[in-house]
């Protein structure tokens, strides 16, 4: 109704001046009858009326369309009435629609060719990285072990980079079951332990229960717990300290099951905590290092919001850092 007020208000501004440029020219004549002259404008406004009022429902659906937000492309299909106006409208809709879809579809097939690239050109990668793997794991001198030092830094960003193009297509990719937890985070430290060496930190698992089972799902959880455990280490190395631990907990809150890693590194300022789960934020502490890419923890919150998941964060400069994984409580 406003939207047709608006539209109108010109013409009903029109015919008011014309009414009154009419009777002024009548009273200047000399034709002094005011009532007639009154009656006449009454007939004038009433026929104005009848057309306003007859314009406005037979366009009704056309104004309200006009003035509420299409909620989803599917009501570009809606029918308005059968007016001209209302009709090219319809038109201008189902052309924008048709315009529409077809970007959507070649963007789609373009982001599903991209990640079936990604995905076959991470698997490939593999499997050279594990060639050079094993040749050089059986060599004691200092340059090899600088080389299986990058082949785990590439090997990590070679994981990251594929469950990034998996997470795109999350729904697809993830089967929820029953999960122990604490083998699973024996796991994850075992597939660590040559960083946990050279980085001179002693992991320790603690498991209130070993049998603390979670829904979860198995691979995703355990790329989640692995993302926590890297940093963890990462900025754990970068203090200067003797006695560097990284303790992994599993435990029931409040009926809830709990992941916790805990380390004793560098920290997080205060002014960091809330954009850490940003994509690419790397922080004071990612600029410092210049071996964080932002993403770590991103993807790791992705994952646990879709997942059903909750994370913890808390984080002390100079004292270090808790993640947590909290899990739906067991019913």
């Amino acid at each position: 109704m406003k939207l047709f007020i608006r539209e109108h208000t010109l013409l009903i501004a029109v015919q008011i001046v014309q009414f009154a440029a009419i009777l002024s020219i009548y009273w200047l004549d000399g034709y002094n009858h005011l009532s007639t002259a009154l009656y006449a404008a009454f007939i004038g406004f009433f026929f104005l009326g009848c057309y306003l009022v007859r314009h406005y429902l037979t366009r009704r659906r056309y104004y309200l369309r006009l003035s509420r937000p299409l909620e989803t492309l599917d009501e570009s299909y809606q029918k308005i009435d059968n007016t001209p106006v209302s009709k090219a409208l319809e038109e201008l809709l189902h052309a924008q629609y048709r315009h529409s879809m077809q970007q959507l579809i070649a963007v789609k097939k373009q982001q599903e060719q991209h990640l079936t690239f990604i995905d076959q050109w991470v698997h490939q990668m593999k499997t050279p990285l594990s060639v050079i793997e094993l040749t050089v794991q059986n060599m004691d001198e200092p340059e090899f072990a600088s080389i299986r030092e990058e082949l785990e830094r590439m090997r990590s960003g070679l994981h990251t980079v594929l469950y990034m193009a998996r997470l795109r297509a999350f729904e697809k990719d993830f089967h929820i079951k029953p999960v122990v937890l604490p083998q699973l985070v024996n796991e994850v430290v075992h597939d660590h332990k040559r960083l946990f060496i050279r980085n001179r930190i002693f992991p320790e698992v603690l498991a209130a229960d070993p049998g603390i089972t979670a829904q979860s799902d198995e691979k995703w959880l355990f790329f989640m717990l692995s993302q926590i455990i890297n940093n963890a280490i990462k900025y754990s190395a970068a203090k200067d300290t003797e006695d560097k631990r990284v303790v992994v907990s599993c435990y029931l809150r409040n009926a809830e099951p709990i992941i916790e890693v805990r380390d004793q590194g560098i920290g997080i300022q205060a002014s960091d905590l809330k954009r850490v789960f940003d994509p690419f934020f790397t922080g004071d502490n990612g600029r410092g290092l210049r071996e964080s890419t932002g993403m770590g923890l991103y993807l790791t919150k992705e994952s646990a919001d879709r997942l059903g998941h909750r994370l913890e964060l808390e984080s002390e400069v100079g004292v270090g850092t808790v993640v947590r994984i909290v899990f739906a409580a067991n019913h």
